[in-house]
């Protein structure tokens, strides 16, 4: 299923937050890039309904504003970065939640079925009558992401799913992403403040800069050193990994880099 926005403007009261921002989200893994407040958890909430941006967003060319709440809830699934919440859940029940429809919902037998085919295609069948505060980031991130895929979405909006992992529990998330997102022919979209993550995982990279794309493409053509330095304010260095993906490595900031370069040119006094 293709997810597009058309000219997307938002903004929180007078503060201009998106501005004219062209989208197109194809099946696969794409990755939105950009410092903090460059839009990217904005353009996420508009393209999953809960922001009523100017423009348009599509869904196979049907208007966004033309779908039923209940039905676009069954396509569209996201996962916000906090997931923060008082209710003691067990991990069954939160992922049960996933498949909510409606009040007085009763689970039936499929319901338990998709659940129980995702506690154990996620590894989380032994952690199942644990609560959800019992558990570890890692773990409490696996079972978020269960209670988005537990409706069966075309598509999957993920705000910083990697947020606050350490480097084995980042590439466990986006391995798994990618493989769920082949094998259920998704769009998946994904926030992401890592690079390297970005270009290891994503098919596709969309770089937002002041509130619109800077640039998009394959990420052997978006991470660049003048993109760093121009989006992010960083000299880096680029290299290819053996496999093609682009590795970023930082250097130093750039202002400062300019800064010591205009002290050097000086004259002594």
């Amino acid at each position: 299923m293709i997810l597009e926005g058309k000219r997307l403007s938002f903004a929180y009261r007078s503060d201009p937050v998106l501005r004219d921002v062209d989208v197109r989200f194809e099946p696969g893994v794409t990755a939105i890039i950009g410092p903090n407040a460059a839009g990217k958890t904005t353009l996420l909430r508009c393209l999953c309904g809960l922001l009523k941006p100017r423009g348009t967003v599509q869904l196979d060319g049907r208007d966004l504003r033309r779908i039923s709440v209940a039905e676009r809830s069954r396509i569209i699934s996201y996962l916000p970065q906090d997931l923060s919440t008082q209710i003691v859940l067990s991990v069954v029940e939160a992922v049960l939640l996933g498949r909510l429809n409606g009040l007085g919902w009763r689970p039936g037998e499929q319901d338990l079925r998709v659940v129980a085919g995702l506690l154990d295609e996620l590894d989380l069948s032994d952690l199942a009558e644990r609560t959800i505060t019992e558990l570890s980031g890692g773990q409490h991130q696996m079972v978020a992401l269960a209670q988005a895929l537990a409706r069966e979405p075309h598509v999957l909006l993920l705000d910083e799913p990697t947020a606050n992992l350490d480097i084995e529990h980042q590439f466990e998330i986006c391995s798994l992403m990618r493989r769920l997102t082949a094998s259920r022919e998704m769009t998946t979209v994904m926030a992401l403040h890592d690079l390297n993550v970005a270009a290891r995982f994503a098919d596709v990279v969309y770089v937002l800069q002041n509130g619109a794309v800077h640039s998009h493409g394959p990420a052997t053509e978006v991470m660049t050193n003048s993109m760093i330095a121009s989006v992010y304010h960083v000299n880096a260095r680029v290299t290819a990994c053996p496999d093609g993906r682009p590795l970023v490595t930082p250097l130093e900031l750039a202002v400062f880099k300019d800064a010591r370069q205009d002290r050097q040119s000086r004259p002594a006094e």
